[in-house]
């Protein structure tokens, strides 16, 4: 049984149409949280980043993901795993969203918005939220995983 509950969304201009669309798709199932932006007029995705990974490192239970959006995956993913307790993953295809949840445990999923297709994304993340973490060797190594600041 799928743990999710919550979904904290964050992206920047090239993300928004991408976010908006599953937040739609979603909404019935889970509780959602949207830290903008709320339009795609030109904005740092950071300003909408750290407020969505601050939100989930603080939770820090399976309750809650952040779902990320920004043009190529990569400046989300980066903002979001400066928290100590974020697992931010680039999703891009359905084998690294598997292994992403299965290996990583990952609690926010960052899209490559100008890369993949709507009908793209929402399988990724349907994917990703079917799948479980296999925990063993893989939780020793999420353990080591440390911020060194």
């Amino acid at each position: 049984m799928n743990k999710i509950k919550f979904i904290a969304f964050g992206s920047d201009h090239a993300g928004y149409i991408y976010k908006e669309f599953i937040k739609k798709k979603f909404y019935k199932n889970y509780n959602i949280i949207d830290f903008g932006s709320f339009s795609e007029k030109k904005v740092d995705y950071t300003d909408y980043i750290h407020p969505t990974a601050s939100y989930i490192n603080n939770k820090k239970n399976d309750n809650y993901l952040g779902i990320i959006f920004c043009g190529t995956g990569n400046g989300a993913a980066i903002t979001a795993n400066k928290y100590i307790n974020i697992r931010a993953a680039i999703l891009w295809n359905e084998s690294i969203a598997i292994l992403a949840k299965k290996h990583n445990n990952a609690n926010i999923i960052s899209i490559p918005s100008r890369f993949l297709k709507k009908n793209e994304v929402l399988n990724i993340i349907n994917i990703f939220l079917e799948e479980k973490f296999e925990g063993g060797r893989h939780e020793n190594r999420i353990k080591k995983i440390k911020n060194l600041y």
